[in-house]
Protein backbone atom coordinates (compact mmCIF):
# COMPACT_ATOMS: atom_id res chain seq x y z
CA UNK A 1 0.00 0.00 0.00
CA UNK A 2 2.90 2.61 0.64
CA UNK A 3 4.77 1.60 -2.76
CA UNK A 4 0.90 2.40 -4.05
CA UNK A 5 1.15 6.21 -2.36
CA UNK A 6 4.22 6.98 -3.11
CA UNK A 7 4.12 6.15 -6.71
CA UNK A 8 0.57 8.49 -6.61
CA UNK A 9 2.30 11.29 -5.08
CA UNK A 10 5.12 11.08 -7.53
CA UNK A 11 2.45 10.84 -10.12
CA UNK A 12 0.49 14.04 -8.66
CA UNK A 13 3.90 15.92 -7.95
CA UNK A 14 4.61 15.73 -11.65
CA UNK A 15 1.03 16.67 -13.03
CA UNK A 16 1.46 19.37 -10.58
CA UNK A 17 5.15 21.27 -12.39
CA UNK A 18 2.98 20.22 -15.56
CA UNK A 19 0.30 22.39 -15.24
CA UNK A 20 2.72 25.01 -13.61
CA UNK A 21 4.97 25.01 -16.48
CA UNK A 22 2.28 25.24 -18.90
CA UNK A 23 0.20 27.93 -17.04
CA UNK A 24 3.87 30.36 -16.95
CA UNK A 25 4.28 29.76 -20.89
CA UNK A 26 1.29 30.80 -21.65
CA UNK A 27 0.42 33.43 -19.53
CA UNK A 28 4.01 35.16 -20.00
CA UNK A 29 5.68 33.47 -23.04
CA UNK A 30 3.98 32.20 -25.67
CA UNK A 31 -0.11 32.22 -26.82
CA UNK A 32 -1.90 30.68 -29.30
CA UNK A 33 -4.34 32.29 -31.77
CA UNK A 34 -6.65 31.31 -34.24
CA UNK A 35 -7.08 33.79 -37.47
CA UNK A 36 -10.68 34.79 -37.97
CA UNK A 37 -11.70 36.26 -41.34
CA UNK A 38 -9.67 37.51 -43.89
CA UNK A 39 -8.84 40.69 -42.72
CA UNK A 40 -4.82 39.78 -43.25
CA UNK A 41 -5.27 37.87 -46.37
CA UNK A 42 -2.76 37.34 -47.86
CA UNK A 43 -0.61 36.95 -45.18
CA UNK A 44 -3.02 35.07 -43.07
CA UNK A 45 -6.16 33.26 -43.78
CA UNK A 46 -9.31 32.32 -42.11
CA UNK A 47 -8.58 29.37 -39.58
CA UNK A 48 -4.42 29.82 -39.78
CA UNK A 49 -3.30 29.05 -35.99
CA UNK A 50 -0.58 31.17 -35.06
CA UNK A 51 1.52 31.49 -31.94
CA UNK A 52 2.32 34.89 -30.29
CA UNK A 53 5.30 35.77 -28.35
CA UNK A 54 4.13 38.12 -25.79
CA UNK A 55 7.89 38.55 -24.36
CA UNK A 56 9.82 41.08 -26.25
CA UNK A 57 7.81 43.90 -26.23
CA UNK A 58 8.89 43.76 -22.49
CA UNK A 59 12.41 43.69 -23.49
CA UNK A 60 11.80 46.59 -26.93
CA UNK A 61 8.73 48.51 -28.34
CA UNK A 62 6.86 46.95 -31.45
CA UNK A 63 8.79 48.09 -34.81
CA UNK A 64 6.35 48.50 -38.08
CA UNK A 65 5.78 45.91 -40.06
CA UNK A 66 5.12 43.60 -37.38
CA UNK A 67 2.31 41.42 -37.29
CA UNK A 68 0.36 41.74 -34.04
CA UNK A 69 -2.72 40.53 -31.91
CA UNK A 70 -4.49 42.98 -29.25
CA UNK A 71 -7.34 43.60 -27.55
CA UNK A 72 -10.09 45.20 -30.03
CA UNK A 73 -10.47 48.85 -28.61
CA UNK A 74 -14.46 48.37 -28.45
CA UNK A 75 -14.55 44.96 -26.84
CA UNK A 76 -11.77 44.18 -24.64
CA UNK A 77 -12.41 40.39 -24.39
CA UNK A 78 -12.16 40.15 -27.91
CA UNK A 79 -8.42 39.73 -29.99
CA UNK A 80 -7.35 41.58 -33.70
CA UNK A 81 -4.68 40.62 -35.59
CA UNK A 82 -2.75 43.34 -37.95
CA UNK A 83 0.45 45.26 -39.03
CA UNK A 84 1.46 48.10 -37.43
CA UNK A 85 2.13 50.68 -39.63
CA UNK A 86 2.34 53.96 -37.68
CA UNK A 87 4.49 54.13 -35.05
CA UNK A 88 4.10 56.57 -31.65
CA UNK A 89 4.92 60.40 -32.49
CA UNK A 90 4.00 59.95 -35.95
CA UNK A 91 1.58 61.43 -38.43
CA UNK A 92 0.25 58.64 -40.77
CA UNK A 93 -1.16 60.23 -44.18
CA UNK A 94 -3.55 57.92 -46.34
CA UNK A 95 -4.05 59.42 -49.73
CA UNK A 96 -4.48 57.77 -53.05
CA UNK A 97 -3.79 54.18 -51.95
CA UNK A 98 -0.51 55.45 -50.71
CA UNK A 99 0.86 55.89 -46.93
CA UNK A 100 3.12 58.65 -46.13
CA UNK A 101 4.93 58.72 -42.66
CA UNK A 102 5.98 61.65 -41.01
CA UNK A 103 8.01 61.32 -37.91
CA UNK A 104 11.59 63.12 -36.39
CA UNK A 105 14.13 61.12 -39.12
CA UNK A 106 11.57 62.15 -41.77
CA UNK A 107 9.98 65.63 -41.69
CA UNK A 108 8.54 65.82 -44.97
CA UNK A 109 7.29 62.00 -44.64
CA UNK A 110 8.69 58.91 -46.90
CA UNK A 111 6.27 56.65 -48.80
CA UNK A 112 5.59 53.66 -47.45
CA UNK A 113 6.58 50.66 -49.92
CA UNK A 114 4.66 47.84 -48.81
CA UNK A 115 6.23 44.74 -50.32
CA UNK A 116 4.39 42.43 -48.59
CA UNK A 117 0.88 43.69 -50.16
CA UNK A 118 -0.23 41.84 -53.62
CA UNK A 119 0.49 44.63 -56.39
CA UNK A 120 -2.84 46.70 -56.93
CA UNK A 121 -4.01 46.45 -53.55
CA UNK A 122 -6.28 49.47 -52.45
CA UNK A 123 -5.80 51.47 -48.77
CA UNK A 124 -8.52 53.73 -49.71
CA UNK A 125 -10.02 55.77 -46.51
CA UNK A 126 -8.12 58.58 -47.31
CA UNK A 127 -6.95 59.98 -43.63
CA UNK A 128 -4.60 61.90 -42.06
CA UNK A 129 -3.73 60.05 -38.28
CA UNK A 130 -1.14 62.12 -35.62
CA UNK A 131 -0.65 59.22 -33.09
CA UNK A 132 0.44 59.97 -29.55
CA UNK A 133 3.66 59.01 -27.87
CA UNK A 134 1.92 55.52 -26.82
CA UNK A 135 -0.37 54.58 -29.82
CA UNK A 136 0.14 52.42 -32.97
CA UNK A 137 -1.51 52.84 -36.50
CA UNK A 138 -2.59 49.10 -37.24
CA UNK A 139 -3.90 48.35 -40.66
CA UNK A 140 -5.11 44.93 -42.33
CA UNK A 141 -3.52 43.87 -45.17
CA UNK A 142 -6.89 42.99 -47.41
CA UNK A 143 -7.42 46.41 -46.84
CA UNK A 144 -10.24 46.63 -49.00
CA UNK A 145 -12.68 44.60 -46.01
CA UNK A 146 -10.05 45.39 -42.57
CA UNK A 147 -11.76 46.69 -39.49
CA UNK A 148 -8.50 48.61 -38.33
CA UNK A 149 -7.21 51.94 -36.91
CA UNK A 150 -8.89 53.70 -39.92
CA UNK A 151 -12.37 52.98 -38.27
CA UNK A 152 -11.48 53.22 -34.72
CA UNK A 153 -8.12 55.23 -34.63
CA UNK A 154 -4.75 54.74 -33.11
CA UNK A 155 -4.41 51.80 -30.91
CA UNK A 156 -2.83 52.50 -27.63
CA UNK A 157 0.20 50.10 -26.70
CA UNK A 158 -1.09 49.01 -23.67
CA UNK A 159 -3.89 46.80 -25.65
CA UNK A 160 -1.08 44.94 -28.13
CA UNK A 161 -0.41 41.70 -26.54
CA UNK A 162 2.44 40.16 -28.30
CA UNK A 163 3.77 40.05 -31.96
CA UNK A 164 3.28 36.88 -34.45
CA UNK A 165 5.84 34.61 -34.98
CA UNK A 166 4.86 31.02 -36.46
CA UNK A 167 1.67 29.99 -38.18
CA UNK A 168 1.28 26.53 -37.03
CA UNK A 169 -1.88 25.95 -39.38
CA UNK A 170 -2.28 24.77 -41.79
CA UNK A 171 0.77 22.56 -42.02
CA UNK A 172 1.28 23.06 -45.07
CA UNK A 173 1.35 27.06 -44.87
CA UNK A 174 3.95 26.58 -41.44
CA UNK A 175 6.01 30.07 -41.32
CA UNK A 176 7.82 31.66 -39.52
CA UNK A 177 7.54 35.72 -39.41
CA UNK A 178 9.50 38.34 -39.13
CA UNK A 179 9.58 42.19 -39.59
CA UNK A 180 9.45 43.24 -42.81
CA UNK A 181 12.06 46.23 -43.82
CA UNK A 182 11.20 49.21 -45.39
CA UNK A 183 13.14 51.31 -47.82
CA UNK A 184 12.96 54.90 -46.93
Amino acid sequence: MRKFFASLLEVLEIAVIAIGVVFVVRTFLVQPFLVDGSSMYPTFSNGDYVLTDELTYHIRPPERGEVVVFHDVSDYSTYLIKRIIGLPGETVIIKNDTITIKNAQHPDGFVLNEGYLPAGTVTGDDGTWTLSSSSYMMLGDNRSVSYDSRMWGPLPAKDIVGIVRVRLWPLSALKLFGTPSYTT
